[in-house]
């Protein structure tokens, strides 16, 4: 398995109630699953940790540092060496879903998308290429960018020589499938943060840092400091 691409959906009213919270308001609220019904409501197309599995991880990194049970946990995660951590935890909290692919995939469905090629990882998580992805899949069918997509894929196959044959390589077409999938939800994910209010995408990736995870004003460094 590679290293995974993520574009996580962020309800921005969600997360700021949470971080208005005192530290043992949240604490105790997770423990007990008391902001279950103010969650946002799950994008079943999407990946999404379950309610219970969410909590445990947000108890387990609170149980992890130190804070005054008193303090909002914005000022808390401010204090704490890695509260950009925290915040990314209670990102995930406050998301309807998120958008994964393994980034060797994600270069491809960029440069599709872009009709340009993805120079390296800096550019693939830039906020530029993805100002510039929102722009570019709006309003296109899903249908139509997997097509594009799995057409592109065959052809960068055909120049290197390699067979389409499914008897020959058993797998072309779960593979074929995999970018189908991915691609269609590519759109949906993108569509949603483009056209919903109070709806934001965070792009980020397994194993970055977490202050890098989003951009600009909602880049996770940025909102600790704001």
């Amino acid at each position: 398995m590679g290293i995974e691409t993520v574009v996580l959906l962020l309800e921005q009213s969600c997360l700021d109630d949470l971080l208005a919270l005192t530290w043992d308001e949240l604490y105790n609220g997770m423990e007990k699953g008391k902001f279950r019904q103010s969650r946002p409501q799950s994008d079943e197309r999407l990946n999404r940790l379950f309610d219970i599995d969410c909590e445990a991880e947000i108890l387990d990194w609170m149980d992890s540092v130190e804070s005054e049970p008193s303090v909002n946990v914005k000022s808390s995660l401010q204090n704490i060496n890695n509260g950009s951590e925290g915040l990314l935890k209670l990102m995930e909290w406050a998301s309807p879903g998120q958008w994964t692919s393994w980034e060797a995939r994600t270069y491809l469905y960029l440069d599709v998308a872009l009709k340009r090629e993805i120079a390296n990882r800096d550019d693939l998580y830039s906020h530029s290429t993805w100002s510039q992805m929102i722009e570019s899949l709006a309003g296109i069918p899903e249908e139509e960018f997997s097509q594009n997509v799995c057409l592109d894929w065959m052809d960068r196959r055909k120049e290197l020589g390699e067979t389409l044959d499914e008897a020959k390589d058993p797998k072309i077409i779960p593979t074929y499938e995999a970018h189908d999938r991915t691609s269609r939800l590519l759109v949906h994910t993108i569509s949603r943060w483009n056209k919903e209010d109070g709806l934001t995408g965070i792009v980020g990736r397994e194993h970055m840092d977490a202050n890098k995870w989003g951009h600009g004003e909602f880049n996770i460094r940025n909102i600790l400091n704001s």
